[in-house]
């Protein structure tokens, strides 16, 4: 069992609408997202989703921070 663990661990998805099976809990694998291998960590929560739910293909954007109060010329 040990040795099928580690073959997991180091497992690549490369289909994001494979199901996620119990043999994967606890585990972290790499899927991927159409550009890079996103690391993703199994848990049963998990289980009897697919892949691809985990591994998002669009960036995060940084939340925009105010500079000072309001906008210029205001009155």
């Amino acid at each position: 069992m040990k040795k099928n663990r580690e073959s997991v661990l180091s497992r690549k998805i490369w289909s994001p609408r494979s199901s996620i099976l119990p043999e994967f809990v606890d585990c972290s694998v790499l899927i991927y997202n159409g550009k890079t291998l996103v690391r993703c960590r199994i848990t049963e929560g998990k289980l009897g989703h697919k892949f691809g739910e985990f591994a998002s293909t669009r960036r995060r954007r940084p939340s925009r921070t105010k500079k000072g109060k309001g906008r210029k010329g205001k009155k």
